[in-house]
């Protein structure tokens, strides 16, 4: 099998995974605040042996030519996705140390907002499970900027294509996913 046949395959498998386990109709709340009728719960996916093997794999072979030194993002949504595709990179020859960003500071411990690999002078990847408007994950971003790291690339495992591309175009940074929203409406 050819790489792109295998690629195809991987991505083919996690699409529908994600249709099973993460895909919904009904009104739902988003984070942005927006009313959608429908909605994407990535976390019975991103927590599924089978789910994060295959983000981790499909992300990693996203970022083959990105020049980064770590990957991470806002805590909860990128949370399940580091540690597997930092585990993953090894196999990929290279080393992505994670690192995730609190959406605030505690007041106890180190008290850090980025906590794991020290990102301070580095280039990163920001990881989000699903994007809507982008906010969340331009929080991640403002926040490794104000640690000293470089952003080089925004990825999502969802775009819904509802203004973060526009947002992180307006802001001069990358920005990638694996599926967008439409895919899934279409065969719903």
């Amino acid at each position: 099998m050819g790489e792109r046949s295998r690629d195809l395959e991987l991505r083919n498998k996690l699409f529908a995974l994600l249709k099973e386990r993460a895909f919904m109709r009904g009104r739902i709340v988003l984070a942005s605040g927006r009313e959608s009728d429908f909605y994407f719960d990535m976390k019975p996916a991103m927590l599924d042996p089978d789910g994060a093997g295959l983000m981790a794999e499909l992300i990693l072979q996203e970022l083959q030519g990105v020049k980064a030194d770590c990957i991470g993002g806002l805590e909860m949504g990128a949370v399940p996705l580091i540690a597997p595709v930092a585990m993953r990179s090894l196999d990929f020859g290279r080393r992505l140390p994670g690192f995730f960003v609190r959406k605030a500071v505690k007041d106890h411990g180190t008290k850090k907002r980025v906590d794991g690999a020290d990102i301070a002078g580095k280039t990163v990847v920001i990881l989000e499970d699903v994007t809507t408007t982008g906010g969340s994950a331009m929080d991640a971003v403002k926040a490794v900027q104000d640690a000293g790291a470089k952003v080089a690339l925004v990825l999502s495992i969802l775009d819904r294509g509802e203004g973060a591309a526009d947002l992180y175009a307006k802001a001069g940074i990358p920005f990638k996913s694996l599926f967008r929203a439409e895919e899934f409406l279409a065969v719903a």
